[in-house]
């Protein structure tokens, strides 16, 4: 089982909604879990009520959303390079290119490089080295190109 495997068992969980997966070939077994979506559910259930307000349209900041966020793609621990001693990835002001990696995610023991989805410069880096993160938690901030 390789690292490319894995992240694809990782974008099949997260294009069909599957929370819990578990897999083993031979001696290597991975457990994979992410957090249920369910308080994204609440929302879009809620939003058809008020909606026949005007003023709830106006979440405009949101909707804009023009792809300027990184978001997490899963539930880690989030490094800025790949060895403690080693350069960041990327600094504020660094222009990246479509599949470059821009960070690093540990999950369950795994390392998961996190690649730039489109061209763009880092205007804002969110989150620490070392730090944390949740699903869907932003990591960068990126101007479009």
């Amino acid at each position: 089982m390789d690292v490319q495997m894995i992240k694809e068992m990782a974008e099949a969980m997260r294009e069909n909604g599957v929370t819990l997966l578990e897999a083993t070939e031979g001696q290597l077994s991975v457990r994979m879990e992410r957090a249920a979506q369910v308080v994204a559910a609440p929302a879009p259930a809620a939003q058809p009520a008020p909606a026949a307000e005007e003023p709830q349209a106006e979440p405009k900041p949101e909707q804009k959303d023009d792809g300027t966020e990184v978001k997490s793609p899963m539930v880690g621990v989030f490094y800025r390079g790949p060895a403690p001693d080693a350069d960041p990835f990327i600094q504020v002001g660094s222009h990246v290119k479509k599949g470059e990696t821009i960070c690093i995610l540990e999950a369950m023991k795994l390392l998961n490089e996190i690649t730039a989805d489109r061209a763009g410069t880092i205007t804002d880096i969110c989150v620490e080295d070392g730090q944390a993160v949740e699903f869907g938690q932003v990591l960068f901030h990126m101007s479009k190109e």
